[in-house]
């Protein structure tokens, strides 16, 4: 039985490159009969897009911004060329924002983070991710039957009902968040329900501590995580080597910097922004607002592509000072305005009832004048006052924020 779910997963990254930027033409002219996307990318030639060099100069498209877009456009805001009724299901997820589902067998790509996790032809999947608007029990149950396993569409809660489920069918796999996972185990504990069948999951839409792994890891089930949002389904996944989890085939994923679209070097945390390749519904550098970084090297289980983190925080950093928002792009612009600069992190705190802002700056040389340069840009692009601190490189943390709000809470 072979590890991989096809050959896709062992070529080389040379080959993955060629095939994505390839594949990727036609679906940045598919966007371009799209109205938003008409608009967002105006002037530009598919053809000239061939590289992640070429990518990153394309506009970001913020996932925080797709509510407002949507509401201003029902349902996609413009940016789906193909009709609702073309699409298998149509979805709402809270903001809200409106997600259409492909017709194709695995359309959220979710099969290659089952199979790395064990699961088989054959298999019986209880799924407890809901099926109610929302995508990801759907997510679950296409990638599933796709693999050949037979799926109980369970959704979540009810657990009386779902002991009874499981003591029928006997099912060998479980899908759902692990904080759910724990509740089925305690229930099956408490009542004296051996619930043993299940021996594999996929757990993903919750944090998964190492604490929570070992307690699953203890009642015979070995589980693995994936990372996924409603737009665009699963966009990595753990594997056997539990080194990361890797991104999955058929994206685009590039890590930049927080309220930028400039891809950070590789090992710096950064929000990731994905492309993906459905020319019915292009999604072109949307900024997930997630943080992770890319770990070095190949991973152990033999498969090729990029490993990541996994999911690191929030990237949306915005911050209430003295009444005014301050944001990420606005650190950005200052930036951008000082070659002298490396690396910029906006330290809020308070100070006498106040509110204070340090602007700390790792610099690659320090002319006569940068200090006070600074300042004065900072309060041009922020409108406010505050102090610059120079600290020499590497001085900043590698945890991908750009403003860090230290004020006390409550």
């Amino acid at each position: 039985m072979s590890d991989h779910l096809d050959d896709l997963e062992t070529r080389t990254s040379d080959a993955r490159e060629a095939d994505l930027f390839a594949r990727l033409r036609p679906v940045l002219e598919a966007a371009l009969s799209a109205p938003a996307y008409a608009e967002r990318l105006k002037g530009l030639d598919p053809a000239a897009i061939t590289d992640r060099n070429a990518l990153s100069r394309l506009p970001v498209l913020r996932k925080a911004d797709l509510p407002a877009l949507h509401r201003g456009n029902p349902p996609f805001g413009g940016f789906v060329p193909a009709s609702p009724g073309s699409f298998g299901r149509l979805f709402t997820s809270p903001g809200p924002i409106f997600e259409p589902e492909g017709t194709g067998a695995d359309p959220w790509g979710a099969a290659r983070g089952l199979f790395a996790a064990g699961f088989r032809r054959g298999d019986i999947v209880i799924n407890t991710f809901s099926y109610h608007l929302t995508p990801g029990g759907f997510i679950m149950d296409s990638a599933a039957r796709a693999l050949g396993c037979a799926v109980i569409p369970a959704g979540p809660g009810n657990t009386e009902q779902q002991m009874e489920v499981i003591s029928a069918y006997r099912p060998q796999a479980y899908a759902g968040t692990p904080d759910f996972l724990k509740i089925l185990i305690e229930a099956a504990e408490a009542r004296g329900v051996d619930i043993s069948c299940i021996k594999r999951a996929v757990v993903s839409g919750a944090a998964f501590p190492p604490s929570l792994q070992a307690w699953v890891k203890e009642r015979g089930i070995d589980a693995y995580q994936l990372y996924a949002t409603a737009d665009v389904g699963i966009i990595a996944y753990e594997t056997s080597a539990r080194e990361g989890m890797l991104l999955n085939e058929n994206l685009i994923v590039e890590i930049v910097r927080p309220g930028t679209g400039d891809p950070v070097a590789e090992g710096e945390v950064g929000e990731i922004v994905v492309t993906n390749l459905d020319p019915h519904h292009p999604q072109i550098r949307l900024a997930v607002g997630d943080l992770t970084a890319v770990l070095p090297g190949t991973s152990a289980c033999g498969r090729s592509n990029t490993r990541i983190k996994g999911w690191m925080g929030r990237a949306d950093q915005t911050a209430k000072v003295k009444g005014m928002f301050v944001r990420p792009e606005q650190v950005a612009e200052i930036a951008k305005r000082h070659a002298e600069i490396a690396k910029l992190r906006l330290v809020i705190g308070r100070a006498n009832e106040l509110d204070t802002m340090t602007l700390k700056a790792e610099i690659y040389a320090e002319p006569a004048g940068l200090v006070d340069a600074m300042s004065s840009t900072l309060q041009q692009v922020t409108k406010l006052k505050g102090a610059v601190e120079i600290l020499p490189l590497g001085a900043l943390p590698n945890d991908g924020k750009v403003i860090a709000d230290e004020r006390p809470v409550g």
